[in-house]
Parts: structure tokens; sequence; C-alpha cells
């Protein structure tokens, strides 16, 4: 399997099926608690990301072609580390690619714009050979659990945030022994 196959099948284990949960923002097409329709999220794939998607018939397949293009190849995920790839993948997909790329960019020490480009990604392999991968991946995470305890609807969705944010590190780790 590629790293990205390794990746989407850790992500979208994370991600689950279909849900409507009324609470959750992201199923709805408006982005917010009663704005537009309740579309729901399926695979990771929610009506505020994505308002015209047919959530409900939504496939595996479909699902996989829009984590490629758009949460993986946006934070360069073949061109990161196995580990690090997952995480930031992870949080992409989660918590948006500009924020994963801001994470990543705070982990090791660069101008914060939320674009991985060039500068940042020769930063990563600097720091990586400096302090080491599981320093960059601690980092990462650290900065995206302060983010994530800090939303209003961690009270709802914390504990399973927390699960999937402790799991990731062990699945990454498993990942890499496969590889």
């Amino acid at each position: 399997m590629t790293a990205f196959e390794q990746a989407f099948v850790v992500v979208v284990g994370h991600e689950g099926g279909f849900c409507s949960e009324r609470a959750d923002p992201g199923n709805w097409t408006g982005g917010a608690v009663g704005c537009g329709e309740l579309h729901g999220t399926k695979f990771g794939i929610s009506a505020a990301a994505y308002p015209a998607e047919d959530i409900v018939n939504l496939t595996l397949e479909a699902a996989a072609a829009i984590y490629r293009r758009d949460y993986w190849d946006r934070v360069s995920g073949d061109r990161l580390s196995l580990p690090l790839a997952l995480l930031v993948f992870d949080a992409a997909v989660n918590n948006g690619v500009v924020r994963a790329a801001g994470w990543l960019q705070g982990a090791v020490g660069v101008t914060v714009d939320g674009r991985l480009g060039p500068e940042t990604l020769a930063a990563v392999d600097a720091a990586v050979r400096a302090r080491s991968s599981a320093a960059i991946c601690a980092e990462f995470q650290a900065q995206r659990l302060m983010f994530m305890t800090g939303l209003p609807t961690w009270r709802i969705f914390g504990l399973g945030w927390a699960r999937r944010l402790s799991l990731l590190p062990y699945q990454s780790v498993a990942m890499s022994a496969e590889a």
C-alpha cells in the first residue's frame, strides 16, 4: 500500500460512516448548527465543507479521491515522513488544511502562514535532523490539542477527539514499521 492508502485507512477509520448529529456544525451546509440544511458527514466529508456533495450516497472511493486531492496533496503528504504525514493529514481532514499547515510550521519554527511551500518543507527536514521526527510529531500534536480543547464543541465531542489524538501517534509508528 502507498503512504496515502495507509494514512487514508487510518483517518477514515477515525471519521467513520454517516452521521447526522444535529449538534455538529460540520453536518450543516451552512457550517453552523441550524444554518442551512442538515446533510451530515460521511467518511469525514462534511456538509459544511462540501455542501453540494450527496453525503448520504458518498462512496468510499469518492471519499478517497477527495481526501487525496483536497487534503493529502495540499499538505505534501508524499513529501513528509510517514509518521508526520499521518498526523498532518489527519489534522487537515479534521481541522482544515490551513490550520494543519500552520501547526507544522509552528512545530518547526518558521513563519506561520498556513501554506506548505519549499521553505517550510526544508525547515521540516532540518528540524527532523536536528531534533527528531518524534519531537516534531509531539509538538504538532500539542499545538493541535491546545486548539481543539478550546473549541466550544469540545464538551460534546472532546472525549472522542482526545482518544483520536492519543491513538494517532501509535498508529503512525505502526504504519512506519509496516512500510
